[in-house]
């Protein structure tokens, strides 16, 4: 099964929400408190919409089965920056039907459309207390940079991750 992305409008902020929750109920189903099921509504979708990118990961029959924000600044959690980064967030996978792989293929195309923007640097972040999405992240080609106690609006530390980007 292949996917294809779009960027999301207004009228996929419903099935972001769906896909965040599932996301957010396979996490606490192992144990893993980070995303809580009905913690973004439809306005945070719209909103990140407005100030950044969100994209789709759909199947061959449109179905979306993936998704993820991508901002342009991050000044919360990683403070005043150059704008040399692009920064991932909220990657998600509805696990039931998205085919394996699929979080890397995701995270590929993100890398890619941070390339595009002509910016050399990937950043993203995690809970800290997340060993096993870590791991993922230092898999797919990111270094931990640093480590924040709380950004606003956390409910938890989060790991920094950088990546270097290949040349456009």
């Amino acid at each position: 099964m292949s996917l294809w992305f779009r960027r999301a409008g207004e009228g996929d902020a419903e099935a972001l929400v769906a896909l965040r929750d599932q996301a957010a109920r396979w996490q606490s189903a192992r144990g893993v408190a980070q995303w809580r099921p009905g913690d973004m509504g439809a306005d945070h979708f719209r909103e990140r919409m407005r100030l950044g990118e969100v994209w789709l990961a759909l199947t061959g029959q449109d179905v979306p089965v993936g998704a993820w924000e991508l901002w342009w600044d991050d000044p919360l959690t990683w403070g005043p920056q150059p704008p040399s980064a692009g920064y991932i967030h909220r990657l998600m996978i509805d696990r039931s039907s998205a085919p394996p792989g699929s979080g890397r293929v995701l995270l590929a195309a993100a890398e890619r459309r941070i390339t595009e923007s002509g910016r050399p640097l990937a950043r993203l972040d995690c809970a800290a207390g997340n060993p096993r999405l870590r791991r993922y992240y230092i898999d797919a080609g990111y270094t931990e940079v640093g480590e924040q106690p709380l950004s606003l609006g956390s409910r938890y530390p989060v790991t920094l991750f950088e990546k270097r980007l290949p040349d456009a």
